[in-house]
């Protein structure tokens, strides 16, 4: 059996974020799984008319399930933090902004900064297959296939995020329908092993906004009638589509190691396979194909298949898929394990739904907290055991309630997730728990002060941040299990520093750095106090004079966002009778001051004649193009556009 410790090959999980049904997080999720909680609801009705195309039978055209997991806010985008206008944000498919939002807070979970990856060859490999926003729009005819869709390609998920950080390395979609996230996990580890990246980042993208794949799956019997997964249960009927945004920052373990990084979960191995023509049609899933992937996973792992622990099933509740599943885990994962240790198996989207290409995501979300916590949650909605399998012979428990993992001796805890696609392609990732954190150095005297350094992109968003560290720091907040050093570290070393809104304090305990947050004064003299006020005019400071040497990586608070809702066909009314803002608000592509100019700002000869032909129709009046093309700045189009108004009255 493989080392870790010696075999550069394990792959450590740096960082993870998410985006689920009922989950806006890693933490939420965790508190989620071990409450029982079924969150799939209601379709919204901003999604599509769930009641209009209800069938309980399932008539031609229409769907048998009016429920599904949905993330909630699915329209909210903090544009402004990442440079782009309003109409820019409504027109850019929702999956790349929560996208970029999702991949952030996993970052700074990592604590790695974008100033540092910026130019770096950094890998980025996300699991989708679906284009709903410009299907969407191309629906709506010639008038709905602008250039603006081009953004909304689906290989645009990747690059928009590698663009906005500079990230230089492979930048793909995966698309293998529902095992899709799992084999970005899967390539991203390949090229972390071969030495082509340094870091990656693995996700998996999906937002069901169109009611076609639930028409077809209803037609074809793959859909629950109820909106719920039930795996392993004699009542399943097929699964519960769901969203999902899911993003796992990946390095090479030693490497991991070497740099201090938070290390949240180990990857020892991988494989994904096709079925071939084990099956006799290319939609059945194969027995032999399954068990072919799960023999070769732990042959690359080098980890026994009867030491496994849990496995976070594929699951999603189809009374074809979750027979072979539970057989084929029985076979390869039972063979040669004590009578008394079934292998645990349960499945995420019996709490969350199916989210497709992204399911494989939630589902290795889930199994890192388990590593984590030690925990294993129910599997919701098993009453009764499906009467095709031999539950007494086969060596594996779906767990009804919350069970710990067994403690072994001298090796860590495994856990396996499986992903199979419509396309035949399955996919299983082994992990194993982290080894434990070493010992902290030494603590510094306790009078020993240091500097804790804030910053943010908008005033209101440095407020929010502060708030979220004085909550933090406080005697029964998160904070309070770290050092002072470690959290000021952090802060300072392990995320990036804004521009234009800053603060700094500083203190030798919690108290004293959450009474200088509250009173907005550094609380000190000296050198540190001189460091505090260059930090919040902008200037550069000596991070190693400023915290000192010794500290680690600790959980902060993560970036504030101040979202607003972009939604395709919604406006909120704000441009008024201002002709300037509404001409920004539709044509402007980035964020804009007053001397930028429109050609900065993607307004070009041909978006020109477009504003030309809206404003004649906004106006009733002849609108000169000549004029037009004289305007070279914002602050211009407003003198303009209120000369042009002015005229109307």
């Amino acid at each position: 059996m493989n080392s870790c410790e010696a075999d550069t090959r394990c792959v450590a999980v740096i960082g993870m974020a998410c985006r689920l049904p009922g989950a806006g997080g890693a933490d939420e999720l965790w508190e989620l799984l071990l409450d029982e909680v079924d969150a799939t609801g209601d379709t919204p009705a901003e999604r599509y008319d769930a009641d209009a195309l209800h069938s309980v039978k399932g008539a031609p055209g229409k769907i048998t399930a009016r429920r599904a997991g949905y993330v909630a806010g699915a329209g909210e985008f903090d544009a402004a933090f990442f440079g782009m206008s309003e109409a820019e944000a409504v027109q850019l498919d929702p999956q790349q902004r929560l996208l970029l939002m999702t991949a952030w807070e996993a970052l700074e979970d990592a604590g790695r900064t974008a100033a540092e990856l910026a130019g770096s060859r950094t890998g980025v490999f996300v699991g989708n297959a679906r284009s709903d926003y410009l299907e969407i729009a191309l629906r709506q005819g010639a008038d709905g296939a602008g250039a603006a869709q081009l953004n909304n390609f689906r290989s645009l998920l990747p690059a928009r995020l590698s663009h906005f950080l500079d990230l230089r390395g492979p930048s793909v979609v995966v698309d293998t329908a529902c095992s899709s996230s799992l084999v970005a996990v899967h390539q991203a580890v390949q090229s972390l092993r071969s030495g082509e990246i340094p870091l990656a980042l693995a996700a998996g993208v999906n937002l069901v906004l169109r009611p076609d794949e639930a028409i077809v799956m209803s037609q074809a019997g793959g859909h629950s009638r109820d909106g719920r997964s039930r795996f392993g249960d004699a009542a399943a009927d097929g699964h519960a589509p769901g969203d999902a945004v899911g993003v796992l920052v990946l390095k090479r373990l030693d490497r991991a190691e070497a740099d201090g990084d938070r290390i949240r979960a180990v990857i020892r191995g991988s494989a994904v396979g096709n079925d071939g023509r084990t099956s006799d049609t290319v939609l059945n899933p194969s027995l032999q194909g399954q068990l072919d992937v799960l023999r070769w996973a732990y042959e690359d792992a080098g980890v026994n298949p009867a030491d496994v622990d849990y496995v976070e099933a594929h699951g999603s509740g189809s009374p074809s898929l979750d027979p072979l599943e539970l057989t084929a885990l029985g076979e390869v994962l039972g063979a040669g394990r004590p009578a008394g240790r079934p292998l645990l198996v349960g499945s995420v989207k019996t709490n969350v739904g199916h989210a497709e290409a992204a399911g494989g995501m939630a589902g290795i979300i889930k199994a890192v907290l388990c590593l984590e916590h030690g925990r294993i949650p129910a599997s919701l909605h098993l009453s009764t055991p499906r009467p095709d399998l031999d539950w007494d012979a086969l060596p594996v428990r779906v767990p009804g309630e919350a069970l710990d993992l067994p403690e072994h001796d001298g090796r860590p805890a495994y856990a396996g997730v499986s992903g199979q696609g419509s396309a035949a392609l399955n996919a299983h990732v082994v992990l194993s728990e982290a080894a434990p954190s070493a010992a902290a150095e030494e603590p510094e005297p306790a009078d020993t002060p240091y500097l804790l350094a804030l910053s943010a992109r908008s005033a209101e968003a440095l407020t929010d941040l502060v708030a979220a560290y004085v909550r933090h720091l406080a005697p029964d907040g998160a904070g309070a299990a770290y050092s002072v050093r470690d959290i000021c570290h952090t802060a300072a070393l392990r995320r990036d520093h804004h521009e234009g809104h800053r603060l700094a304090v500083v203190g030798a305990t919690h108290k004293d750095l959450r009474d200088a947050l509250i009173s907005g004064a550094a609380h000190a003299e000296g050198p540190l106090a001189d460091l505090a006020a260059h930090y919040t005019v902008g200037e550069d400071v000596d991070w190693e004079a400023a915290v000192g040497k010794g500290g680690r990586y600790v959980p902060v608070p993560g970036y504030p966002w101040q979202t607003k809702r972009y939604w395709t066909g919604e406006r909120d009314g704000s441009e008024g009778d201002d002709l300037a803002s509404w001409v920004l608000s539709e044509h402007a592509r980035t964020a804009f001051e007053e001397d930028s100019t429109l050609t900065d700002i993607g307004i070009d000869s041909l978006a020109k004649l477009r504003i030309v032909v809206d404003l004649a129709k906004r106006t009733g009046q002849d609108v000169d193009p000549e004029e037009l093309g004289q305007v070279r700045t914002v602050g211009e189009l407003r003198t303009w556009t209120r000369a042009l108004q002015a005229a109307t009255r």
